[in-house]
């Protein structure tokens, strides 16, 4: 008699010892494995080495003064001598501007932040070289002007940066004050005879502030709310939006090809397969891109409900945001449902890396776009997450303004859409126009 019980087949060990079953999961996984490691940690290994051009604005808010019978003014000779220090790898933009273009640059995202020399620089310097009065003279300040909307890493360099700036000036500032000091010393020097001047350690404190005699201040350039994550969530709420378009495609194909009996269900020991429903890829796709959109004004509603109302993130524009989110999410699933009818299981893989793998190092929202190597930035022309996050930046951070990445974002959204109809239409045409059906013969 014999036996019809699973147990008495193949054993596990036997289809292991098969190298065709280990072929294809190990040469995928390996590759996948590997090339995920060099695309994300590629651009983030040194970013201070691959800037490039990094926008910051400089200001000279000093109206001068009269030094020494002579008008002076030295935050035009500072901002100037910073502007054209040289920077052989290009790796700084330093933008001459006004207080009010600075402001709105900052305001629009375009300045990552901004140097300021203050009105009444050159009067403060000048009083540090005054006879010595009853109170002593303030000290001259330089403020640096933070950006925490573009994102906690490029603010941060932004900021290091423009400290280093001012601190340098501040020295070469120092060494003139001293020399001058100096000299009217000599000019003053007591006749032999007599006891040297009293108060040597007033007159070493004051020799230790003229050689480094300017105060750097650092201030907020353009605010954000405190439940703005240090100005990552832009990023993390972008991150939401294309997993949920990613995601919910790949739910969809699978669970749309076992309702239509094309691959089977199965719950724990429970297995189920529909009869085939004789229906073309395109009729398919038409399906399945129907229901991409209907989800993602769910999961849309879904993720402003959890970031906004639950945890209290800091969100204006809340109409908009959701009809961005929307669009945005949908825009996702489509390019995924496309891919996957053209290249059908490991479509999902392909969409993997396109809307992920590398689209996540290239988005520029954690590292900025001029921290990154050429290679990612090339990807940042096109790759989803770069144009969304833009996007979400805007209306989160900068009141909405269409200059600010969501005119471009919107136009993105726009030829991703229409690409990837056009793209997944033009495959399954292909396909049916071919007789390549997913139906089995017998079925028609």
């Amino acid at each position: 008699m014999t036996s019809n019980r699973p147990e008495d087949g193949v054993r596990a060990w036997q289809v292991l010892r098969n190298p065709k079953v280990w072929m294809v999961p190990t040469i995928i996984i390996g590759a996948v494995a590997f090339l995920l490691s060099l695309l994300y940690m590629g651009g983030i290994v040194n970013p201070r080495a691959d800037l490039d051009r990094l926008p910051i604005g400089l200001v000279n808010s000093d109206g001068g003064a009269v030094v020494g019978g002579q008008q002076q003014n030295l935050g035009a000779q500072i901002t100037a001598g910073i502007a054209t220090a040289p920077d052989p790898k290009g790796q700084i933009d330093w933008r001459v501007l006004d207080r009010a273009g600075a402001d709105e640059q900052l305001s629009s995202g375009k300045l990552v932040g901004a140097l300021e020399v203050p009105a009444g620089f050159t009067a403060a310097v000048a009083a540090m070289g005054a006879p010595a009065g009853p109170q002593p003279p303030a000290r001259p300040t330089m403020t640096v002007l933070t950006n925490p909307g573009v994102g906690s890493l490029a603010s941060s360099l932004a900021s290091s940066i423009s400290q280093a700036a001012a601190q340098q000036a501040s020295a070469q500032l120092g060494k003139t004050l001293t020399a001058q000091a100096q000299a009217q010393a000599q000019a003053k020097a007591q006749p032999p005879g007599q006891p040297p001047a009293q108060g040597g350690a007033a007159t070493n404190a004051a020799a230790l502030q003229l050689a480094d005699p300017v105060t750097v201040e650092v201030r907020v350039g353009h605010p954000i709310g405190p439940h703005s994550g240090l100005g990552l969530t832009a990023f993390y709420y972008t991150l939401l939006l294309v997993l949920c378009g990613f995601l919910g495609a790949n739910v969809i194909s699978n669970g749309v090809d076992v309702a239509l009996g094309y691959a089977a269900s199965e719950l724990g020991p429970l297995r189920t397969q529909r009869p085939v429903v004789r229906i073309s890829r395109t009729q398919t796709l038409v399906v399945t891109n129907v229901m991409s959109v209907g989800l993602a004004v769910l999961t849309s509603s879904l993720v402003m409900l959890a970031t906004v109302v639950v945890l209290g993130m800091d969100a204006s524009h809340l109409p908009l945001l959701w009809v961005f989110s929307v669009c945005a999410s949908a825009a996702v699933g489509l390019g995924a449902q496309a891919l996957i009818a053209a290249f059908g299981g490991i479509g999902q893989l392909i969409s993997m890396f396109v809307f992920i793998a590398l689209s996540l190092p290239s988005s520029g929202a954690t590292i900025p776009l001029q921290a990154l190597p050429d290679f990612y930035q090339g990807l940042a022309v096109f790759e989803p997450m770069r144009q969304l996050s833009d996007g979400v930046r805007s209306i989160l951070y900068f009141d909405a303004r269409a200059d600010a990445g969501l005119a471009r974002a919107w136009i993105m959204i726009a030829i991703g859409t229409v690409a990837a109809l056009v793209f997944g239409f033009a495959m399954t045409r292909y396909y049916d126009r071919k007789g390549l059906h997913r139906f089995h013969p017998e079925v028609s």
